[in-house]
């Protein structure tokens, strides 16, 4: 009886273990990328992001200085970013090419300036 007790605590353990890394794989998957980006006057800190088809990306986006924008049209993503307030997008590139990212709040002289590329590949 001990014996089938150690037996089933040990195949207990072995399987909350198999369970908790079934689950991990499966939130890193589904957590995908994530990629800093910083706005500020009148640049991004990144102007070229590369990325996959289908794999989910979270941008998460900081201002030291101004209230930017910060909008990808072609996959339909927008937000505003406050200067000392992080926000994060996420959204999934569903197909591949080059796609432009700009700031779409008026933030001075070099405003039409402000702006990058999205490269996303199928591999």
């Amino acid at each position: 009886m001990r014996r089938f007790a150690h037996n089933l605590a040990a195949t207990a353990a072995i399987a909350g273990v198999a369970g908790y890394l079934l689950a991990a794989a499966a939130h890193g998957a589904a957590a995908g990328e994530r990629i800093a980006l910083v706005a500020a006057k009148f640049t991004f800190s990144q102007p070229e992001i590369r990325l996959k088809k289908g794999r989910p990306v979270t941008i998460a986006l900081t201002s030291p200085d101004f209230m930017h924008g910060f909008s990808v049209p072609d996959f339909n993503v927008r937000a505003d970013v406050v200067p000392g307030k992080a926000v994060e997008v996420t959204f999934t590139p569903d197909r591949s090419g080059r796609f432009a990212f700009l700031c779409d709040n008026f933030c001075g002289e070099g405003h039409d300036h402000m702006s990058g590329f999205l490269i996303v590949t199928d591999d």
